[in-house]
């Protein structure tokens, strides 16, 4: 297994039960928040599910809505594009979720505008 991997699978996942009970927000807020890309998932386990991560403080973090865009831009999928957040980037030192997590919005948008 690589350290991808690694990093992948130690990464806590959330059902939409588990984001209406983090959030307060109702199931349909939830479902919008997806449908609105402000929070992307995949299946996992044959569940659908959502990286604990892209979360803080019981909201999405709010660049990575923007992030997806340029993901989906650049002919990433969900998975794909959850797959490369949650990965070490070696140009960032630091999977890019963190980074997103850091306040880093723009470095990390560049460094996936470049992969287009």
């Amino acid at each position: 297994m690589t350290a991808d991997e690694t990093s992948r699978t130690e990464t806590e996942w959330l059902t939409l039960p588990d984001i209406v009970e983090l959030t307060g927000e109702p199931l349909n807020r939830v479902r919008n928040l997806l449908d609105e890309k402000q929070l992307i998932g995949s299946r996992r386990d044959g569940v659908f599910k959502v990286p604990a991560l892209f979360l803080k403080d019981g909201e999405p973090i709010g660049s990575l809505r923007g992030t997806i865009f340029v993901l989906h831009d650049a002919g990433f999928t969900d998975d794909e594009a959850i797959d490369w957040l949650l990965s070490d980037e070696e140009s960032i030192g630091i999977p890019p979720i963190e980074a997103l997590r850091a306040g880093r919005k723009s470095e990390v948008r560049r460094v996936a505008q470049a992969l287009a």
